[in-house]
């Protein structure tokens, strides 16, 4: 069998391996669901997601430990990574070889030279480590400013991302075999925008994210650069015919002096060589081999300085400090802000994971730092974030939100001093809570609070309704004639009261049912009060107006979610009082 159609079946492999355990990412009982399946394998692989953990954090996660597996053998093989697991890259070779089979020999030719260009993704590569490990030279309210950016073009993080966050969605919007209702993602667009436009280029040059973008590459490029195999000449009379340069996935010039940096292993060389004199050796090749990338040292240093001062400028805006968004809701057991920033690779597996839908990615609003990061957004979704769900921690592969017990989230057996874990603190805007501002009865936010005893409390009143005063013609036990009309059961929900008054003495009664000119209640007046009161009769209504007690909401956002007020929600969840930062606390220290 053709080496090419072994890699063809290993590509095919990897990349349906990935859709299934970005499909199995899903909570449930079934089979293909969550259970004990390996859905962040491919993130592990990631060396560069291990090495940009151990920039920000000087530690490295358990699971991360799988990339150095990886790093041994591309120091064995080369890019083995880039032209037979990458999923990405798997999708990039399928489109540009659909967009070259309409073209010539001497037209791949052209298109498959390498290019001066291809260096940038070194340059990409530098200015995401550097970024990561530079900003602890700056250091802007006490904190220092590195943050972990790899995720936004790393293409496993990448690929993880769009298969969520856009792909998946799409594909369950008809099945409904995922999720029993249609899943939504603040900003899809944007990812699928990166997503598709990184696979369209490859219609103009073959692996163009590969070549010229992707920083993953570029450290395996400098890792495979010493492999102890690789592939070359075995024998110096080659005819120059081409083909192996026409059929070249990362324009590494394998018909001269091969650059060991670009090649991604493709093994077209080899497959196509109408002389056999291309061989994967243990030896150099022998028309030579170019090992380093031709990197600039003006650039290289221009690169590393805007890296290092990227971050502190990121950070002006003081977000990080008393000028934190209080809007932005992180997932239970997310780490305080810096260092969330400083583990968070943006793979979206929290936001697929949520059996509510309510973790969204965060829009470019949040800032170039917090995009794509996960927020909560309590409108979305099914619900809020649910009491006694951990899903989100258990499946993050970098602990930016750390595994959390059922026990600590709810303050439960050794974790009872420190009470439940809070997100933050839902408040009752006053000026669109129905009872509060328009006179209407609602206690759905009460009803739904699932904290015990409920965070959401209510205080009754009964208010003189508009219009309120009743002409009452005659008063016969529980019903009274109307003088003047009034709209047929307009006061029979249970909600409206008739009520006298008289010397400071006032009685109400349910109104249970009214035609046009009666009303009917629950009982009878007292003759006394009848008597003093003459005819001063008035319909009230049933108030009962939430108030949230702080100490014990912990910002599950239900109540958001649940409230009928269209659009801005009458009770909302901010970041004041969440666990994870001091600082962020609901009233002033001392």
């Amino acid at each position: 069998m053709r080496i090419t159609i072994v890699r063809r079946i290993n590509q095919a492999f990897f990349l349906a391996l990935f859709l299934w355990f970005c499909l199995c990412a899903t909570l449930g009982e079934s089979f293909w669901r969550l259970r004990g399946w390996p859905v962040n394998w491919f993130l592990q692989l990631d060396p560069l997601v291990a090495l940009g953990s151990i920039a920000t954090t000087r530690t490295l996660y358990a699971g991360l430990l799988w990339a150095v597996v990886t790093v041994a053998i591309t120091a064995l093989l080369g890019r083995f990574f880039c032209g037979w697991v990458c999923p990405f890259g798997a999708l990039h070779h399928l489109v540009g070889w659909i967009g070259s089979r309409a073209r010539s020999v001497r037209e791949r030719i052209e298109v498959n030279r390498y290019r001066g260009a291809q260096r940038s993704k070194y340059y990409v590569l530098l200015f995401l480590l550097v970024a990561a490990v530079g900003g602890y030279f700056f250091k802007l309210d006490s904190v220092a400013s590195s943050s972990l950016l790899t995720g936004f073009l790393d293409p496993i993080p990448l690929v993880y991302r769009s298969v969520n966050l856009l792909l998946l969605p799409l594909a369950d919007s008809s099945l409904r075999m995922v999720s029993a209702s249609q899943r939504h993602y603040d900003g899809a667009w944007l990812s699928g925008a990166l997503f598709l436009g990184a696979l369209l280029l490859n219609l103009a040059i073959p692996r163009f994210y590969c070549r010229f973008v992707c920083p993953l590459g570029a450290l395996f490029g400098l890792l495979g650069r010493y492999a102890l195999w690789r592939p070359g000449k075995k024998s110096g009379k080659c005819s120059q015919c081409g083909l192996c340069n026409s059929r070249c996935e990362g324009a590494c010039d394998p018909a001269g002096a091969i650059r060991i940096s670009e090649c991604v292993l493709c093994m077209n060389c080899l497959d196509t060589c109408c002389d056999n004199l291309m061989g994967y050796n243990p030896f150099r090749s022998l028309c030579g081999e170019t090992l380093a990338p031709d990197l600039s040292k003006r650039e290289f240093v221009t690169t590393a300085i805007c890296a290092m001062a990227a971050v502190p400028m990121l950070r002006l805006d003081g977000r990080l400090g008393k000028n934190y968004d209080p809007a932005l809701i992180r997932p239970p057991g997310a780490l305080s802000e810096p260092d969330f920033l400083d583990r968070c690779i943006r793979c979206g597996q929290c936001a697929r994971v949520c059996p509510t839908n309510v973790i969204q990615p965060a829009t470019i609003k949040e800032g170039i730092e917090g995009l794509w990061t996960p927020a909560l957004n309590m409108r979305a979704g099914t619900s809020g974030c649910q009491k006694e769900c951990t899903a989100c921690g258990k499946l993050c592969p970098t602990a930016a939100i750390r595994p959390l017990s059922l026990d600590e989230k709810l303050g439960l057996g050794s974790f009872r001093g420190d009470g439940p874990l809070r997100i933050g603190t839902a408040f009752v805007d006053r000026g669109r809570c129905l009872p509060w501002a328009m006179d209407k009865p609602c206690i759905v936010c009460q009803e739904n609070c699932p904290v015990s005893p409920k965070a959401i409390f209510v205080k009754e009143s009964f208010p003189e309704v508009r219009d309120g005063r009743l002409a009452v013609a005659s008063l016969s036990g529980t019903t009274a004639c109307l003088s003047a009309p009034v709209k047929a059961h307009r006061l029979d929900t249970g909600d409206f009261f008739i009520a006298l008054q008289a010397g400071g003495v006032a009685d109400r009664r349910r109104i249970v049912s009214n035609s046009g000119d009666s009303i009917t209640f629950e009982s009878g007046f007292s003759p006394e009060l009848r008597a003093s009161a003459g005819q001063k009769f008035t319909v009230q209504i049933r108030l009962q107006a939430p108030v949230v007690d702080p100490k014990r909401c912990t910002g599950c956002g239900v109540c958001e979610h649940e409230c009928p007020v269209s659009g801005r929600r009458a009770i909302r969840v901010s970041a004041e009082g969440e666990s994870r930062s001091r600082k962020h606390s609901l009233l002033l220290r001392a």
